[in-house]
């Protein structure tokens, strides 16, 4: 069985106890064998390519300005076009607006989502989108932007939302908040989201899901999500791991490359 973390921080781990070996070994021994770690900043991609250098044949990255991290670093579009076009980026972002956190800077939020999307447009490569309290302006952008591709990661919106996001070609990515017990809306948008659009995540080391809820979230956990995915959709656990595995080769161009592991 192949399963696939399709968004997760492997930077953002603690590794005071453990090294990013152990967590991908961890993975590995819970069928978990490859993993898209996705940057928040340009700086945070340069320096998470570096400590995951080694282990390239189980990762792959995703370059781009989370919009909580629009403070955090001068905007440099020609540093941003030279990392995106980067052999192992398969997508940028994470990307998007958040509403709930931020509410001092929407259009600054707006713009850089834009270029996330003009950027990706250029390139081919999907983006990777990130909505909080934002899901109007959200559609409005992708759709007036005419996105090349993309996901909705962590989705925890509702079916109207879900319809429009598949209607425009995109993915839905779903993490362990399906296992939460409050979470019985998001679970009945699980069952809605057609297999072959249905990719999985941790968005590790946060939203650990259930049984390890309160712990730091890692690769291996995707496993839970899977098996959580397989009973609601009533289907098996390799189903599950052959769609979302499949899914997020389309996506992200990655037939070749995980077809050698």
């Amino acid at each position: 069985m192949f399963l696939i973390d399709s968004h997760c921080h492997l930077d953002s781990l603690d590794l005071s106890t453990k090294s990013i070996k152990d967590v991908l070994q961890e993975a590995t021994n819970n069928d978990v064998k490859h993993c898209l770690s996705v940057a928040t900043t340009l700086s945070g991609y340069e320096s998470m390519k570096h400590k995951l250098t080694p282990y390239q044949n189980q990762c792959s990255f995703s370059c781009g300005i989370h919009p909580l991290n629009l403070d955090d670093e001068i905007y440099d579009a020609e540093r941003f076009q030279k990392l995106a076009q980067e052999d192992n980026v398969v997508a940028l972002g994470e990307t998007g607006l958040d509403y709930y956190y931020q509410q001092d800077n929407l259009e600054q939020q707006q713009e850089n989502f834009k270029e996330h999307i003009r950027l990706g447009r250029k390139l081919s490569k999907p983006v990777i989108v990130h909505t909080r309290n934002a899901k109007e302006d959200t559609l409005t952008i992708l759709k007036n932007e005419h996105v090349h591709s993309g996901v909705l990661h962590c989705f925890t919106e509702d079916i109207e939302t879900a319809k429009q996001l598949l209607d425009i070609g995109f993915y839905i990515s779903f993490s362990g908040i399906i296992t939460f017990k409050n979470a019985e809306a998001l679970r009945e948008v699980a069952k809605y989201v057609p297999l072959d659009r249905i990719l999985i995540e941790t968005d590790s080391p946060y939203l650990a899901p259930v049984p390890y809820r309160g712990k730091e979230n890692q690769p291996a956990y995707v496993r839970e999500v899977a098996q959580y995915l397989s009973a609601l959709k009533g289907v098996s656990l390799e189903e599950i791991a052959q769609k979302t595995t499949s899914n997020f080769c389309q996506l992200f161009n990655l037939q070749g490359k995980l077809n050698e592991l």
